[in-house]
């Protein structure tokens, strides 16, 4: 009983580590995509207007 390895915070750290790659994805498809989808909101409310 005094050699069991405590696994508390290994399913913390996995899901931080999820966290980290979805927030880079995000990122990376925002850098990407950001100016384009800046025009369709520029034409939306010129379109509006």
């Amino acid at each position: 009983m005094l050699f069991l390895h405590r696994e508390d915070g290994q399913g913390l750290v996995e899901y931080a580590l999820v966290l980290v790659l979805v927030a880079v994805v995000v990122i990376a498809i925002l850098t990407l995509l950001g100016p384009q989808i800046g025009n369709v909101f520029s034409r939306i409310t010129n379109g509006l207007s």
